[in-house]
């Protein structure tokens, strides 16, 4: 029997609303406020979101069970994939010290200036989004920050908030070809939208990134630096999006905008080396003091530096290999199984006004482990460990090490992945987009918000867009606004969700080795999730109502 979705179980949308959040509430309280263990708090919430969509919304026990169990499998692969064997090559790089090496190196082409440091990162994080996406530049970017010496609370934060304006243009432009495909939008005409929307955020962001770290006294201090940085990537960001199209907008932006800083950095420093490792305002948060950043360090011959770079530039190397459409598509045809989840595929139905007529949702998990992005990684890790002259058995070793390491941060992603896959099916997440989508000449602005819901819910902006972005354009239409405006502003909306969903929180949590502070990760990072995703819904409204930014809008 198949079971539709009811979005208004209670004929009180208040109440339902309401009633719907709770699973969301309940996890972010214990994990943000009650400072429970993340897995603890995604078990909580996984619960709590059985009992609602069961007992309030009337979704059929084995439904609710088996959407949980596929989104615990989505949870492992490719997401935990990813986690796991990032950690495994960090760790191989720290064994035989080339870690050390690198952070040196690093240090040394900025003179030991941290927030040059970050600006580099912010370029590297986004290339890595643009090529895999899925969790793969936070993993990176924190672990590559917290081997610089950065604090676990720097490194993991920063990470996060880094990793927002470039999110759209995801693993090849994923989330913008799927919001087209699935929605029926004008695949070059909604990219041409985001490319008006969020090149102002890739200017903000590195300036947002700077104040976040040091404060305006250090942002003001290296101004001309994030100047470059922003513009270098924004700017190409726009051209490529409106004139290309959407899967190489974020390599292209991030290999102008990396170049452009080495570059500019060559001819201009600033008068004051900023050396702190800690967060303005957190300076204990690394239980160590921000000083020994600064301790002398050994020379290194280029022959170390080329060790310690090495497997660093195959990872690079593979993962831009395994994001490239043609090479996903053979892998996939060598082995990529499907198995159907029985007793939940086409069983269950979307209807409107979340959709236009009753839709059948599938329910199928596709096994792409040779596709999948953790795979490259893995294989980088191998060959780094070969070249770096580790033995088969001693790599053996140290990949069950690592595995134990972050066992509990994988049964989190899991945990996590079931509660959002849940929401779904159940149709929870669709009563709070109504909520958004009932606020009449707002609705530009709620609209936003509700791309930024669902990215923290689901923890994907591909997902967010398929979620949503069916809503976004019958609103549009029902209010006489520019679908692909509102279906941009889906996407773009959705990007600063991204440093507040669970699994991202509990990657960069497992990238840096701080464990169970995940609650302290998302207290950090609300802020400046908000606050972000508040601007781009003001910068939105301005689009649909405002001379001259409504000619930016198109038709």
């Amino acid at each position: 029997m198949t079971w539709q979705q009811v979005y208004n179980p209670f004929g009180n949308m208040v109440l339902s609303t309401a009633l719907a959040a709770i699973p969301v509430v309940v996890m972010l309280v214990c994990l943000g406020f009650l400072h429970m263990k993340a897995h603890i708090a995604a078990g909580l919430g996984l619960i709590s979101a059985l009992i609602i969509a069961i007992v309030a919304f009337g979704m059929p026990a084995g439904l609710a069970g088996r959407a949980a169990f596929l989104g615990g499998l989505t949870g492992l692969l490719p997401i935990g994939w990813i986690v796991l064997n990032i950690i495994f090559l960090q760790q191989l790089a720290e064994q035989n010290g080339s870690f050390k090496v690198l952070q040196d190196s690093l240090s040394d082409i900025t003179e030991d200036r941290r927030l040059q440091l970050l600006l580099i990162a912010f370029a590297f994080g986004a290339f890595f989004e643009g090529a895999a996406g899925f969790g793969t530049p936070v993993a990176v970017t924190a672990a590559i920050l917290i081997g610089l010496g950065f604090s676990p609370l720097a490194a993991s934060g920063l990470s996060l908030i880094a990793n927002t304006a470039p999110v759209a243009f995801g693993a090849l432009g994923t989330p913008v070809i799927t919001l087209a495909k699935v929605h029926g939008y004008d695949l070059m005409e909604v990219t041409a939208m985001i490319g008006r929307q969020l090149p102002f955020f890739s200017l903000l962001v590195p300036f947002w990134l700077i104040w976040a770290f040091a404060g305006r006294k250090g942002m003001m201090e290296i101004w001309p630096a994030i100047l470059v940085t922003g513009v270098s990537f924004a700017i190409p960001q726009f051209l490529v999006s409106n004139f290309i199209g959407p899967e190489l907008v974020d390599i292209i932006a991030a290999i102008v905008s990396m170049v452009s800083l080495i570059l500019f950095l060559r001819v201009w420093q600033p008068r004051n080396i900023w050396r702190s490792v800690s967060l303005k305002g957190h300076e204990d948060d690394s239980g160590t003091p921000a000083a020994t950043a600064t301790a002398k360090r050994t020379p290194h011959s280029q022959a170390e530096l080329v060790r310690a770079w090495t497997p660093w530039a195959i990872m690079t190397v593979f993962v831009f290999i395994w994001g490239l459409p043609p090479v996903k598509t053979w892998l996939n045809g060598l082995f990529a199984p499907n198995f159907p989840i029985g007793g939940l595929h086409n069983l269950v139905e979307k209807m409107p006004p979340v959709v236009p007529g009753p839709t059948k949702e599938g329910a199928v998990y596709a096994f792409t482990l040779l596709s999948a992005t953790g795979t490259g990684i893995l294989l980088a890790a191998i060959v780094g460990g070969l070249v770096a002259k580790y033995s088969v058995g001693q790599l053996v070793v140290a990949y069950g090490r690592t595995l134990n390491l972050v066992k509990y941060s994988l049964l989190t992603i899991a945990l996590m992945l079931a509660l959002g896959t849940l929401t779904r099916y159940s149709g929870l997440d669709s009563t709070l987009g109504l909520a958004f989508a009932n606020t009449g000449v707002l609705y530009p602005f709620f609209g936003t918000l509700m791309g930024w819901l669902g990215v923290a819910l689901t923890g994907s902006d591909t997902a967010s867009n398929v979620l949503f972005g069916g809503m976004q354009k019958v609103a549009a239409d029902q209010l006489g606004l520019s679908p692909n405006l509102m279906g941009a502003a889906n996407s773009s909306g959705g990007v600063m969700g991204k440093m507040i969903d669970a699994q991202s929180i509990v990657v960069a949590s497992t990238a840096t080795r701080w464990f169970n502070h995940e609650g302290d990760i998302l207290r950090y990072v609300f802020f400046h999730s908000i606050a972000l995703a508040s601007l781009v819904g003001i910068f939105v409204t301005l689009q649909a109502y405002v001379w001259p930014f409504t000619m930016m809008v198109v038709k």
